[in-house]
């Protein structure tokens, strides 16, 4: 069996992605991510590892006027993913952690949302990749 790129040990955070082009994704922002209770997440290894209370980042993809690609929200899971399901809360951060900030640096060149764009929800952070993440924007590491 190949080696799998996610563990217990090696997860810190929960990273979700969204499409800025999308309406829904406006709307959530707008909002405040208000009323966010799931997010889709494509059944692997990986969604058996959710669980209450993990850390969760929210990345907004595309080149959207207004809407830079980048991480625009926080949160924790409330419950183990479920049929294609994970079960979070979600605040926006006062300002996105832009990807042309994240683009480059030096202790985030292997951070999974960069290397592989178009991979699947949910994606992941290291515990190393999380500290340099709230290291950038301390409002990261508050509690939702």
């Amino acid at each position: 069996m190949p080696a799998r790129a996610l563990s217990s040990d090696t997860l810190a955070a929960w990273l979700v992605k969204a499409s800025g082009a999308a309406p829904s994704t406006r709307e959530h922002v707008r909002a405040g991510f208000a009323g966010v209770e799931t997010w889709c997440a494509r059944p692997t290894y990986r969604t058996d590892l959710v669980a209450a209370g993990q850390p969760v980042l929210l990345w907004v993809s595309g080149s959207e006027p207004g809407m830079p690609a980048g991480i625009h929200a926080h949160g924790r899971t409330t419950g183990p993913a479920r049929d294609g399901v994970m079960p979070m809360v979600l605040a926006p951060l006062a300002a996105p952690l832009l990807r042309s900030e994240l683009v480059g640096h030096p202790e985030l060149a292997t951070l999974e949302v960069l290397r592989m764009p178009a991979g699947s929800n949910p994606s992941y952070v290291t515990p190393e990749q999380l500290d340099v993440l709230v290291g950038m924007c301390e409002e990261l590491a508050r509690p939702v």
